[in-house]
């Protein structure tokens, strides 16, 4: 690498480099990254997904395919391509591998990996547990004495900083993976920069510190084009307070180094409530605030469940809430947490304040759409919702471009569906494939304690084509096949699962599967069987007779199957 800088560094080095050795040009730059501390295993993660000093190659007189973005979806989209001989590029804005590995999946699932450990960690503490588990003091005096020494009362410590440390440096060992020296080896150069389409063929990178226009930056002409630019955190213009205040949202979350002794939850959906139960097991006193119940758009029955689970971990839920005001009583300063004051009316109270360290913003995603040239590109979208696109992920009106994932108006936005969606762009745009989204069955899962997974058809065209919104599916329309899991062996021997089920949907009066909610400790796996029948034609008798290990919780699927089954016994 070279040692200037296209970012407008003053510094020499070729890598970031840790406090306390790094620059202040350093620090600014990972703060605005929103990578802190600049601890090893941060400048490990930077080093591999956003170079410092780094010096983007000689573009390509043509491009088969350029990709803008550099989350699941444009990875596998540029990777893809490389590896079936097309030549491909990448444009890396902030830091490769997007939310998903810097703040999203993979960070949460740190935490709640964490988090489930504490909480089995205090049932086998608890005194007299039913697991036969009792914590006694070994006496080092004597260690062959075979008297057994009086249970004792233990308490379970958490160390937030070391659980925020081992998150770093998991992230921090997945990053090469997503990497630019790995999509060196793969065939595809990157790009690091912001992409802008100057026409409806070229897409200007413009660096760290430079503008548009600027004749230093690399200019790459394409005859393909794939938005990958994914999304941002919802938040909302119209609490007063609010925009001034420290908020935070799942970009710094994962930065904190203090455990804030107040959460103030704002959204009840998958980001919020994970994060909620994990921050309670870890010992903050959380409130989620959400205007209807939990899961507004999925199954009522589920959403108790699951607030009552958390409830158990500590949680408190307000319902019907209107944020009138936020205040900031003491901003963050030398290391130290903020404090806000959250204004509120709700169902259960006409008025109420809540104070907090910690206000996490978990209101959905807008895409990112703005400020990249679309209109000169030719391609519509939607401000907020994104890139319209026609079944095969495919701009409505510039047959050259296509866009996967959050960017995308109308798909489900998880990382799964911006790899498989890149998959089909590849395809179409390259080798005259004919692959649709409409084809596509999504599973989606929730990772709290218990889970919550769900899978159906999740994408709809309108009479042209295009990806609209889909409608939720009509109960009354379908016939419901229920396995409570309480019935369940293996949720017996383990002492778990007692409230949940799984549930699959048919088209009244068959057998045909059209969709499935699971609420189980194994949700996650279990929702994976429905998906394969969903998308190949296996019937719900199918599932009935595909023999399940015992004891296993996938038997509730079979038990579902069971019931279908025996509803058409012929009996004597």
């Amino acid at each position: 690498m070279a040692s200037s800088s296209d970012d407008g560094s003053s510094s020499g080095a070729d890598s970031w480099r840790p406090s306390p050795q790094a620059t202040p040009d350093d620090i600014s730059l990972a703060k605005s990254l929103s990578i802190w501390p600049l601890d090893e295993n941060n400048v490990e993660l930077l080093n591999e997904v956003r170079h410092r000093n780094y010096v983007n190659p000689t573009p390509l007189n043509m491009y088969d395919l350029v990709v803008i973005g550099a989350g699941a979806g444009g990875l596998v989209s540029s990777r893809q391509a490389a590896r079936r001989g097309a030549k491909s590029c990448m444009v890396s804005a902030e830091l490769a591998g997007g939310d998903c590995l810097n703040s999203g999946c993979v960070p949460s699932k740190a935490l709640l990996r964490c988090a489930k450990l504490i909480r089995e960690a205090r049932k086998a503490t608890a005194p007299n547990n039913e697991f036969g588990i009792s914590i006694r003091q070994k006496s080092l005096e004597d260690d062959d004495d075979e008297q057994q020494n009086e249970p004792v009362e233990m308490e379970v410590a958490v160390d937030f900083p070391q659980i925020m440390q081992r998150m770093r440096k998991l992230r921090s060992k997945i990053a090469p993976v997503d990497g630019h020296d790995r999509g060196d080896t793969l065939g595809t150069q990157t790009f690091q920069g912001r992409g802008v389409f100057v026409s409806p063929s070229t897409i200007e990178v413009v660096g760290h510190g430079k503008v548009l226009g600027d004749a230093s930056n690399p200019q790459l002409n394409f005859r393909k084009a794939v938005i990958a630019t994914g999304g941002r955190p919802y938040v909302p213009d119209n609490i007063p307070g609010l925009n001034d205040a420290p908020y935070t949202t799942n970009l710094n979350l994962f930065n904190l180094q203090q455990l804030p002794k107040r959460m103030v939850v704002l959204g009840a959906g998958i980001v919020a409530l994970e994060m909620a139960q994990a921050f309670s097991t870890f010992g903050t006193e959380v409130t989620v605030l959400g205007r209807s119940r939990l899961l507004s758009k999925g199954d009522e029955e589920a959403a108790r469940v699951l607030q009552s689970a958390l409830e158990k971990d500590g949680v408190t839920f307000l319902s019907g809430v209107n944020v009138e005001e936020v205040k900031t009583l003491r901003a963050p300063k030398d290391g130290n947490l903020p404090l806000m004051n959250v204004s509120l009316t709700c169902k259960e109270h006409s008025k109420l304040d809540l104070e907090c360290e910690c206000l996490l913003l978990a209101l959905g995603r807008t895409a990112n759409v703005k400020s990249m040239g679309l209109e000169k590109a030719n391609v519509p979208y939607h401000p907020t919702a994104g890139v319209l696109v026609n079944d095969f992920a495919q701009s409505t009106s510039n047959p050259n471009i296509y866009a996967v994932g959050d960017c995308v108006a109308n798909v489900p936005r998880l990382t799964h569906m911006s790899g498989e969606m890149a998959k089909v762009v590849v395809q179409n745009s390259l080798f005259e494939g004919q692959w649709k989204l409409s084809s596509f069955v999504v599973p989606a899962v929730m990772y709290t304690e218990p889970e919550y997974a769900v899978v159906n058809k999740v994408i709809s065209l309108d009479e042209n084509g295009h990806v609209v919104p889909t409608a939720k599916e009509n109960d009354e329309e379908c016939d419901i096949y229920k396995a409570e899991l309480k019935h369940n062996d293996r949720a017996i021997l383990d002492s778990s699962d007692e409230d949940g089920f799984v549930k699959i949907f048919c088209k009244k009066g068959t057998g045909t599967i059209v969709g499935c909610t699971v609420v189980s400790s194994r949700a996650g796996e279990i929702i994976n069987e429905i998906s394969l029948a969903i998308k190949h034609g296996i019937d719900l008798e199918g599932l009935g007779r595909n023999i399940h290990s015992y004891p296993t919780l996938g038997e509730g699927v079979m038990g579902c199957g069971l019931q279908f089954i025996n509803s058409k016994w012929t009996t004597m």
